[in-house]
């Protein structure tokens, strides 16, 4: 038997998730459909919250941001976090050539954020193992053991993110749904 995963409101909420999606209203004036299935669990609400905090206040400038966040949700196939991701990409004034170079897997207009993508994508599909070429590859672009790391973190938060959107099959958020997103070749 299929269960459905409820998006919560603050009313339908495990106590322990109220602040949150009471913060997401007064800050967004709703709560995004992924905040509302999290809340089934406070602490993964709570974890994700603060991974995203925690990742926007990282190494990287808000084009570096959105290489590592939509590499991985185009890479994790999330229909729901490209879209998303698209959105605030947008909302943090970033160049539209670099929004749809991911969206559509084509090539970054510039050297340091292919390689960015690059490495963020052999993270991801090497589970953290890169080699010395790949890495001095990063290092020659200017990057430094402190990305890598913030990597690690932008990566953490998704993971989160995009398994949970797998498993609910959250729909799209109306403000994101003119952002929406099919994999070219699925996987899954």
């Amino acid at each position: 038997m299929m269960r459905i995963f409820k998006i919560h409101d603050v009313a339908s909420a495990p106590e322990k998730s109220h602040s949150i999606l009471e913060d997401a209203l007064k800050n967004r004036g709703r709560i995004p459909n992924l905040y509302g299935v999290l809340a089934e669990s406070p602490q993964l609400l709570e974890a994700y919250v603060g991974l995203h905090k925690l990742f926007e206040n990282s190494s990287f400038n808000k084009e570096e941001l959105t290489v590592v966040w939509q590499t991985i949700n185009v890479e994790h196939e999330c229909t729901y976090c490209v879209p998303a991701h698209t959105l605030i990409a947008k909302s943090m004034g970033v160049d539209s050539d670099i929004i749809e170079a991911l969206r559509n897997e084509t090539f970054l207009p510039s050297d340091k954020l292919q390689v960015l993508h690059n490495t963020t994508l052999l993270i991801v599909r090497n589970r953290g193992v890169l080699t010395d070429a790949e890495l001095e590859r990063f290092y020659d672009v200017g990057y430094e053991n402190r990305h890598l790391l913030d990597i690690v973190l932008g990566l953490s938060q998704k993971v989160i993110s995009n398994y949970v959107n797998h498993l609910a099959k959250t729909p799209l958020d109306n403000s994101s749904k003119k952002f929406a997103w099919t994999p070219k070749n699925p996987k899954y």
